[in-house]
């Protein structure tokens, strides 16, 4: 896969050509979360020469609004899971809209979905 990946995630129904949710220049990884995606969602995976790996069209909302969304690669395909992290999700990506990207450290729901509370980890080097 390379040194480095970037996961585009775009809001297709705004604007005349769409509207850029996040931008992430990360590791290669299999998978990501993304916080506060839209009900639809395209997203653009490119490795380091910037030719796409995998991509995801208009890919909808499942289920309730949830403020995390799962996206993977199958092949040249993104997918997208709409829950809540568990343990075994800690240490993952996090992209944030506008583009940063940290690790998620810790979370928590209440069973109802009525609140959350979690920690995210940032880390940059020039």
């Amino acid at each position: 896969m390379g040194r480095i990946q970037t996961w585009e995630a775009w809001f297709p129904d705004a604007a005349a050509t769409g509207l850029l949710v996040a931008r992430s220049r990360i590791a290669p990884r299999d998978a990501v979360w993304l916080h506060s995606a839209p009900a639809r969602l395209t997203v653009v995976v490119r490795d380091g020469d910037e030719w796409v790996v995998a991509r995801g069209e208009a890919l909808e909302r499942s289920g309730e609004s949830l403020p995390m969304t799962l996206l993977a690669i199958d092949g040249d395909t993104v997918s997208r899971e709409d829950r809540w992290p568990t343990d075994t999700d800690l240490g993952d990506v996090v992209l944030l809209p506008g583009g940063e990207a940290g690790i998620l450290r810790a979370w928590w729901n209440a069973a109802d979905g009525s609140e959350w509370r979690w920690s995210v980890e940032f880390h940059n080097r020039r």
